[in-house]
């Protein structure tokens, strides 16, 4: 291993529990993959000012990193087995962590914090780090199950949310690649929204609750789920034929496809989607379907960017 020149995987912290757990996650997709790690700690405004503040009287603003030194120790308890580096950065969250994951295998963050990260999930910071980053991005939540972060067999299957037509090369790839590292099972789902039959639209409010029944589905949902099943399978294909180690399970059913892969993330290790490379504004690359299993999927999600993006 080259510790100069193999692309890393990058772990932000910002010292709480949630970021650790991210850390832990990171580490060992690290040493999975055989890649350095960096850890990287944005500071925090007040360290930033004071440090501008003593360089402009015009002396050394050098001023320790109190959140990269307690890490430090954490991760040398740990043992890593690669090399590990740390980094301390000035600016924004969302400007200098895709900046420092430029070139790297992973940017890993955890889905709660405090200072920068506070509002990771919950707000535009989220939603501009996952539209930004050069590199997948994988969050991984506070409520994540103990065997997700593991690195083995044991942590389970990997989730992929796959649109056949739309979803890129690049995010498949990584699907089967993290499967195949893993040796664990890969899920490919496709959920498609089915219209539903011309009598139900018309369908009398439920008198109990007044409120709408739910609506049968469209009369030729059969053809309509096992042409999806054709299309998917056509689909992952040459990536099952590229990997061929990799235990393949393809998925179709009707629903919502946010509310389906929520759902599903509970049994899985890691859930994949594509990020959304239509509109122009960087907040709003990031897909409903991507932005609602960051916020509620039980396991990490791994967003994955577009070529053009890297």
């Amino acid at each position: 291993m080259n510790e100069v020149t193999d692309p890393p995987v990058v772990a932000a912290v910002d010292g709480s529990e949630h970021s650790l757990r991210a850390l832990s996650w990171a580490l060992g997709a690290a040493e999975a993959l055989g890649a350095p790690l960096v850890v990287a700690h944005v500071r925090s405004e007040a360290l930033q000012l004071g440090a501008a503040r003593i360089a402009s009287l015009g002396t050394d603003p050098h001023l320790p990193d109190t959140v990269l030194d307690a890490v430090r120790t954490v991760v040398e308890e740990r043992g890593p087995r690669v090399p590990v580096r740390y980094a301390s950065l000035d600016g924004t969250v969302t400007e200098v962590l895709p900046d420092a994951a430029r070139g790297a295998r992973l940017l890993v963050t955890g889905s709660r914090g405090h200072g920068g990260f506070a509002s990771l999930l919950l707000g535009s910071t989220g939603r501009a780090l996952a539209a930004r980053s050069p590199c997948p991005l994988v969050v991984v939540p506070h409520e994540a199950r103990t065997a997700s972060l593991d690195s083995g067999p044991e942590a389970g299957r990997i989730l992929l949310g796959l649109h056949p037509e739309e979803t890129p090369d690049e995010v498949v790839a990584f699907a089967f690649e993290t499967a195949g590292l893993r040796g664990v099972p890969l899920e490919a789902m496709t959920v498609l929204r089915l219209p539903p039959t011309p009598s139900a639209l018309v369908a009398a409010p439920s008198p109990a609750l007044q409120v709408p029944p739910p609506l049968p589905l469209a009369d030729d949902a059969e053809g309509l789920l096992a042409e999806a099943r054709r299309e998917q399978g056509a689909r992952l294909r040459p990536f099952a034929e590229r990997w061929p180690g990799v235990e393949l399970v393809g998925t179709v059913m009707p629903g919502d496809a946010a509310g389906v892969l929520v759902d599903a993330s509970g049994r899985a290790a890691l859930l994949v989607v594509g990020r959304h490379h239509r509109h122009r504004i960087a907040e709003l690359l990031v897909g409903s379907v991507a932005h609602a299993v960051l916020h509620h999927a039980a396991c990490p999600v791994a967003v994955v960017p577009p070529a053009a993006a890297r």
